[in-house]
């Protein structure tokens, strides 16, 4: 494997940009910035970035065929959302409940399902039912919850036979890797697949057409790329300390988009790391798959 060429960095500055998908319709590249809500899209072939007010922070979202509208995960819950006129219908919230709680990461899944955790982002749960879980939406009127007793739940994505699930816990430094049931979207055997050095946590991932693993990695200047027996294949060192999510698209699937922040970092290390929060947009000799659509 060659190592990636840096071919573009995109100076959004955004505070913590996340959620990054290639739509392979419109040949551009979608993602959004938590803190700052907002949603961006940037069509490689004209260079034109559109940027949109969203009227919660978002955090995750997925596509739907031929409509203007996404599956989303907005802090507070899932709901249809339309960029270009900022409507949003909420579907289901819940973790209202819970107010020390937001969502994070997600996508959708091969069978057209909708995912997302959420994390703990203040104060400490005082049972494992305070603690970040995982949800689907998609086969029932109500979200679904599969898994809990996270702290922040990240690095959500599919084997290409969509048998094995993949989920990080990021402030433990541990990424696990699960049974999945396709039919009933459940798991099963959690084993540790990867964990990071301390002052390192596994963030967003995606998987390449050979069912291997890439993953962003807070704090560590680096995505890295795993086996789907979680051996090391590949480090990539990128020029910021935050990347946070990695997605692969471009004409044939060949560029490697990885997304950063600059949230926490102090005025000298923003000097230090002039990118912070750029989109890193990379060229590599690896084949990734397409985002799924949500059927739901």
């Amino acid at each position: 494997m060659r190592t990636p060429t840096l071919v573009e960095s995109l100076p959004v500055a955004n505070t913590l940009g996340e959620g990054v998908l290639w739509h392979p319709a419109q040949q551009a590249v979608w993602w959004t910035d938590i803190q700052q809500c907002k949603l961006y899209r940037y069509r490689l072939a004209d260079k034109d970035l559109q940027v949109w007010d969203t009227p919660d922070r978002l955090a995750c979202f997925g596509f739907i065929e031929n409509s203007e509208q996404l599956i989303a995960a907005f802090d507070g819950g899932f709901a249809l959302y339309t960029p270009q006129t900022g409507e949003r219908h909420w579907l289901s919230q819940p973790e209202y409940h819970l107010p020390n709680n937001r969502f994070n990461d997600g996508k959708v899944d091969r069978q057209g399902r909708f995912w997302a955790g959420t994390m703990v982002e203040q104060g400490e749960p005082q049972s494992i039912d305070e603690q970040a879980s995982i949800y689907s939406w998609g086969d029932s009127p109500c979200a679904v919850k599969h898994l809990a007793g996270f702290q922040i739940t990240n690095g959500l994505c599919w084997s290409p036979d969509s048998r094995t699930a993949y989920v990080a816990d990021s402030p433990m430094g541990v990424y696990y890797a699960f049974d999945f049931d396709v039919a009933s979207g459940s798991f099963s055997n959690r084993r540790i697949f990867a964990t990071t050095p301390e002052g390192i946590s596994p963030d967003g991932s995606c998987v390449d057409a050979q069912g291997n693993v890439w993953n962003a990695q807070w704090g560590g200047n680096r995505v890295v790329c795993y086996s789907p027996q979680g051996e090391v294949l590949h480090q990539l060192d990128v020029p910021v300390s935050q990347p946070t999510c990695v997605a692969f698209g471009g004409p044939d699937y060949s560029w490697l988009f990885v997304t950063s922040a600059r949230e926490h970092l102090s005025a000298t290390q923003l000097e230090a790391e002039p990118q912070a929060g750029n989109l890193l947009i990379y060229r590599t000799d690896t084949e990734g798959l397409p985002a799924d659509y949500f059927r739901g």
